[in-house]
């Protein structure tokens, strides 16, 4: 196991070359037909755990049984991106990335082992510019009420307002029009990317849905698997709304960078019960005790999610779900339960409500990992019909697309750009999109 320093941000310091990147903030306005569910608990822990109980019970459809009517969500949001471009300036073609749940805008430019897992890495060294947001409701962009606002149709009506601002060249901070734009999504992100060619067919030149299929039925297996708690209780330095002042008081004699993680060492040193420092490993690393020390380092302002966003429970949660043991890096898994992102309870309740087919008649490409959990069961290739995976089954949602293609990647479960071979798969994506006359221009 790696040593206890390795929970530290410290090895994470890193850069990347031929490229320059901005931090923007854009402004846009949404009008979203979407549905009005029925309040119910869901303060604590128990109560998310029951909300879970009830999404998941067989033959039970919870969404339908909490909706009351159907509302029009109108209303001003802020959504917080990264744009990044070559040295040399923007090209004429961007690429619009949509991380999925469990993730920010950050899943796409991994700073880990000086960017070695970047996205936005590979995509920019082909010529392209990069925009990465983070999705309506989670993490820097504007929240809200998680149960009646921030619902996938609202998601999909801010994705649409950026393309096209991006279009004009009206995003704060971009000084340049995009003839062509790209919708790149991960998990949810390409179900919202999928869900715009639908709704707004004109408005992409390119659909790339990685970590996605069109089987929808393993969800409650996921959910359930996520031992879901609640957002503001798990990380609650990161997520809630409470300094961090007491805590590094309480820390402060054991100096500054690691010092909760430090003082949580000691005490587990010191216990009845003698742990060895392996025990130490998986007791801070993967259990909830690592949830409790993350942010204290790195949390500048609390995110502040309200009661109604949740998120997993802990790391081993985020392996089953995520990751394919023995072909990532556990540092690299460490880090992405540090920077978690919850979900919000509409967002789960309407994940499923997407149009069945889309107009789209441009080039469609699905990028899945051969071990895929929340889209393929932990196997794309076990399909029991002639289709050669679950995610070139996708190709009856695209009846008018130019070309629809299903890649699997092996060796590799659902997020993707956590795995050893993730940059095999970022090339494979770049050279599709020229194969289609899609190419940085």
């Amino acid at each position: 196991m790696p040593p206890l320093a390795s929970f530290t941000p410290l090895l994470l310091a890193g850069f990347a070359a031929a490229r320059a990147c901005t931090n923007v903030t854009i402004p846009v306005d949404i009008s979203s037909r979407q549905g009005l569910f029925e309040e119910f608990p869901i303060e604590g822990n128990i109560d998310v755990a029951a909300f879970a109980q009830a999404f998941t019970q067989q033959g039970r459809n919870y969404t339908a049984m909490l909706l009351r009517d159907y509302q029009t969500l109108k209303g001003s949001y802020e959504i917080s991106a990264k744009f990044c471009q070559p040295d040399s300036g923007s090209a004429s073609t961007i690429q619009l990335l949509s991380h999925g749940i469990g993730f920010d805008k950050t899943y796409w430019d991994l700073p880990y082992n000086n960017y070695n897992y970047s996205y936005v890495d590979i995509a920019v060294k082909q010529g392209y510019s990069t925009l990465a947001i983070d999705r309506l409701g989670i993490g820097n962009s504007s929240h809200g009420d998680p149960l009646n606002t921030i619902q996938a149709q609202a998601e999909v009506e801010a994705l649409n307002a950026i393309t096209t601002l991006l279009r004009q060249g009206k995003v704060p901070g971009i000084d340049t029009s995009f003839n062509k734009v790209i919708h790149v999504g991960h998990s949810f992100g390409s179900v919202q990317s999928y869900w715009l060619s639908c709704l707004y067919p004109n408005n992409t030149d390119g659909l790339v849905l990685t970590g996605y299929s069109a089987n929808g039925s393993y969800l409650p297996v996921t959910v359930a698997a996520w031992n879901l708690h609640s957002a503001r209780l798990n990380q609650p330095l990161r997520f809630g709304n409470s300094s961090s002042e007491g805590v590094q008081k309480a820390f402060g004699s054991y100096g500054t960078g690691t010092a909760l993680l430090s003082g949580i060492q000691s005490l587990l040193k010191n216990v009845t019960i003698q742990l060895s420092t392996n025990e130490i490993w998986n007791e801070v690393a993967t259990t909830e005790v690592g949830d409790l020390i993350n942010g204290y380092n790195q949390t500048i302002a609390p995110l502040d999610y309200p009661s109604g966003y949740i998120v997993q429970s802990d790391f081993t949660a985020t392996q089953y779900v995520f990751l394919l043991p023995g072909r990532y890096d556990i540092g690299l898994g460490i880090l992405g339960e540090m920077t978690k992102q919850p979900v919000a309870t509409g967002e789960i309740l309407t994940i499923g409500s997407s149009p069945m087919m889309s107009p789209f008649s441009g080039p469609v490409l699905v990028f899945t990992g051969e071990n895929d959990q929340p889209f393929c069961g932990g196997d794309c290739l076990a399909t029991g019909t002639s289709a050669p995976s679950i995610p070139a089954e996708g190709k009856k949602q695209f009846p008018s697309a130019s070309v629809f293609e299903a890649l699997i990647q092996p060796e590799t479960a659902h997020g993707l750009n956590f795995h050893y071979n993730a940059t095999a798969g970022y090339e494979a994506v770049q050279t599709w999109l020229a194969a289609q006359g899609l190419a940085a221009s």
